[in-house]
């Protein structure tokens, strides 16, 4: 199970419902802990695509950016992980949680 989550959808890209419900049951959880869930390789792509430093000798990493939280949940009915950023959020979830279209889209 470990780093199995994949990138599921920022909350921009969710159904209203879908998200209202997963906000409503998250919890506070540390970087540590959801580096245990998601996928290594989707939260680097996501940090660098962010502008994120890969080392803080090079500038601010994300996870060095105190202003960024982590929290666990279910979305759509299925475990998942994210980080809100800038107040959006970046869900990961189990890879059966993934919407058709998302897959279709790179997502996976």
């Amino acid at each position: 199970m470990r780093g199995a989550f994949q990138f599921v959808a920022r909350c921009v890209e969710a159904k209203s419902h879908d998200l209202a419900e997963m906000e409503r049951r998250a919890r506070p959880i540390s970087r540590r802990t959801f580096l245990m869930y998601a996928n290594r390789e989707e939260i680097h792509k996501w940090e660098r695509r962010l502008g994120y430093a890969d080392h803080a000798s090079m500038g601010l990493t994300m996870a060095g950016d105190y202003h960024v939280t982590y929290y666990k949940s279910r979305f759509k009915g299925r475990r998942c992980v994210g980080f809100d950023w800038s107040r959006i959020d970046h869900i990961f979830g189990e890879a059966t949680a993934l919407p058709p279209a998302m897959k279709r889209h790179g997502h996976s």
